[in-house]
């Protein structure tokens, strides 16, 4: 990378931070690929329990989210439109529980067997 030129994850880290309604999941799924090698596991998320291969792309975003450090709002936002329109403007809804279960235990919740993500 050039001297003075901006990587891919620190312009997808401005995003979540200036303009999180602007990051959409596929987007997120994309940097995550790019990144990182991706081995499904086992997690835990508050009440609910992902077994290995189920719900891969909330395993990506929460490994990702711990690898990067992101809050809770941060993370929340790499969901994209699932937690803006699916979550947010439903919230009696009881789809996409892994992105409820965040909301509600952040990150105390969620629980790995193994690593998921190791960098390219």
């Amino acid at each position: 990378m050039k001297k003075g030129s901006v990587s891919p994850l620190e312009r997808f880290i401005v995003a979540l931070n200036e303009r999180p309604d602007s990051v959409e999941f596929e987007q997120t799924m994309a940097l995550i690929d790019a990144l990182y090698d991706f081995h499904p596991v086992a997690f835990r998320n508050g009440a609910v329990n992902n077994a290995a291969g189920q719900n891969n792309g909330s395993c990506k975003i929460f490994a990702f989210g711990i690898k990067q450090n992101l809050s809770a709002s941060q993370t929340l936002a790499c969901f994209g439109r699932f937690y803006r329109e699916d979550v947010l403007c439903h919230p009696e809804g009881d789809d996409h529980q892994n992105i409820r279960q965040f909301m509600l235990h952040g990150w105390a919740g969620v629980q790995f067997d193994e690593t998921p993500l190791i960098e390219r």
